[in-house]
C-alpha cells in the first residue's frame, strides 16, 4: 500500500524481501560519505537487524512504481550495482528505516533512524523533510515520546535538515582508534 509522500512521490513499506537492496541503500549512503571505503560489512547490520519490528518506508516517484513486485525488486542485479539507482519502474529513490532504542537516562523505547538516504539526483526537493515528518507521525502515533538518530559531524546537509526540523544534540558519541602496536 502505498500514499501519496509529496507531489510527484509515494511513498510505499517496505518488505523483508528487500533486504538486498536495503544493503545496497546503506552501502550508498557511507560511501557517500566515506567513498575511498569497502561497506561490504553492513550486510551483517542489515542480518542482525531487519526484521519485521524495524520498518523500512521506500520513496518512488509517482506513477513509476507497479511494474515489478518486491521479491523482483530485491534481485534486481542492475539497481543493485555500485553504479547509480536507476530511475526504472519501482527503483527507489529514498528510504527510510527505523529502529528501536532505549533512552538512557529514562528507561523509554523509541524510534531510532538507522538510515535515511535519498539519491542525489532527488535531494533539495523536501524528499528529506517529509520522510523527517513522517516517521514523526509513525513515532507519535505508536507512543513514542522521542527520536533518535546518528550522523556524522561532516555531513553538513544531513545536520542542517535535522537542526531546521528541532533536533538537538543529547550527546556526543567518541571513539579512540586503537593501535596493536606497543
Amino acid at each position: 500500500m502505498s500514499e501519496q509522500l509529496l507531489p510527484g512521490y509515494i511513498i510505499r513499506r517496505g518488505s523483508l524481501l528487500e533486504r538486498s537492496l536495503l544493503l545496497k541503500f546503506m552501502q550508498r549512503t557511507y560511501q557517500d560519505l566515506f567513498p575511498n571505503e569497502d561497506f561490504s560489512h553492513l550486510e551483517q547490520t542489515v542480518k542482525q537487524y531487519f526484521s519485521s519490528d524495524t520498518p523500512l518506508w521506500w520513496v518512488e516517484e509517482e506513477g513509476e512504481q507497479g511494474s515489478r513486485g518486491a521479491g523482483e525488486q530485491g534481485s534486481n542485479k542492475e539497481s543493485l550495482s555500485s553504479a547509480p539507482l536507476p530511475l526504472c519502474p519501482s527503483a527507489p529513490i529514498a528510504c527510510l528505516w527505523v529502529g528501536n532504542a532505549i533512552d538512557q537516562v529514562h528507561g523509554n523505547r523509541h524510534a531510532h533512524i538507522f538510515i535515511l538516504y535519498v539519491v542525489p539526483e532527488h535531494r533539495r526537493r523536501g524528499i528529506g523533510t517529509a520522510l523527517m515528518r513522517y516517521v514523526e507521525n509513525w513515532a507519535i502515533q505508536r507512543g513514542d515520546r522521542q527520536i533518535g538518530l546518528q550522523v556524522f559531524q561532516s555531513n553538513k546537509p544531513a545536520l542542517n535538515l535535522y537542526n531546521q526540523l528541532g533536533y538537538q544534540t543529547q550527546s556526543i558519541w567518541m571513539v579512540k582508534f586503537l593501535s596493536a602496536e606497543k
